[in-house]
């Protein structure tokens, strides 16, 4: 079991503080992209990733050892856009016993791209439906990304919401429909976080309720390519936050920055053997309680895309904000 990390000092103040190493993983543990989640039937653990149009693997606990079972759809998306082949960007969620399974439809660099859905009542093999297009979509016009889709569900408003983007105005939200598989009528989609220097490098959100606050996850900086073109030293993959006392935006930092203003304030980063953590989601474990996973580079290993790990860490929230 991976323990969380003893702060040195208050991250508000804003002091450096140690991170605790990747929690243990066995069997299929090179992935990208990982979305977890628990059947609640027999409390198998389930593991999907970008790659083979979302591979999946399943275990007995979040250390393994993971199995591979297959792709969730063999034959692509009914989407038609280039990378339909290609599928990215995987997103689990339980809604009223039906699994949905959200995935990017898009080409490296590109705009045209969108998010779909699948759904299964059991999450085994052979079992998905793929249901097509969401309606979340962009092209060169739009002001966004549509990749990287994440589902909430609001408890407050009893409603869906889908966040998404990736880089040029970086995060949005949507209101979707329920059962979630396309967006809402009428609903638009509106930023929620951006950084505005550089190259906009934000993606992956994640949204997750703690307490009385609602926190964006989200990773920043270059993912990927490591093995060819590594980043300036600070410039490589990293998971930030910001929270809010409502889903649909007001997300600020810790030390009061708006997330569409810049702000960001980090989960994990580059540390010890540990680089270019991001990809991320949090899962909320029966036994460890919330959990932080993602992938990340392991220096004594290697630095290509192939050869990154599953990594997760529980998460501290005792300070209001989440240490790892």
């Amino acid at each position: 079991m991976a323990l969380s990390a003893l702060v040195a000092s208050s991250l508000l103040a804003g002091v450096a503080y140690a991170y605790g190493s990747p929690g243990a993983c066995s069997g299929t543990c090179n992935i990208h992209d990982p979305a977890l989640i628990r059947r609640e039937s027999d409390g198998t653990y389930f593991r999907f990733s970008t790659g083979n149009c979302i591979s999946y693997a399943s275990a007995s606990s979040i250390e393994g050892p993971w199995t591979a079972i297959g792709s969730v759809l063999p034959d692509g998306s009914s989407i038609d856009l280039d990378g339909n082949d290609d599928l990215w960007a995987p997103d689990i969620n339980n809604v009223d016993g039906t699994y949905y399974l959200y995935y990017a439809v898009s080409t490296f660099g590109s705009q045209d791209s969108a998010i779909g859905v699948a759904t299964s009542s059991s999450m085994d093999l052979n079992t998905w439906t793929d249901l097509g297009s969401t309606g979340v979509r962009s092209s060169s016009s739009k002001n966004y990304n549509a990749i990287d889709g994440n589902l909430f569900y609001d408890s407050s408003s009893s409603s869906y919401l889908m966040s998404f983007g990736s880089f040029w105005g970086d995060i949005y939200q949507v209101a979707m429909k329920n059962p979630p598989k396309a967006t809402a009528s009428g609903s638009s989609s509106y930023n929620i976080a951006y950084e505005p220097d550089g190259t906009h490098a934000v993606e992956g959100a994640y949204l997750y309720q703690y307490g009385s606050y609602y926190y964006l996850f989200y990773s920043a900086g270059i993912c990927c390519g490591y093995d060819t073109s590594m980043p300036a030293s600070g410039e490589e993959y990293k998971i930030k936050v910001c929270r809010s006392t409502v889903a649909t935006g007001g997300f600020v930092d810790a030390d009061g920055v708006a997330c569409t203003d810049g702000g960001g304030t980090i989960v994990l980063e580059s540390h010890d053997t540990v680089y270019g953590p991001g990809g991320q989601g949090v899962f909320t474990d029966p036994t460890l309680g919330p959990v932080l996973y993602y992938h990340y580079v392991d220096t004594t290993v290697g630095y290509a895309d192939s050869q990154k790990l599953f990594g997760w860490n529980v998460i501290d929230f005792s300070s209001g904000w989440p240490v790892v």
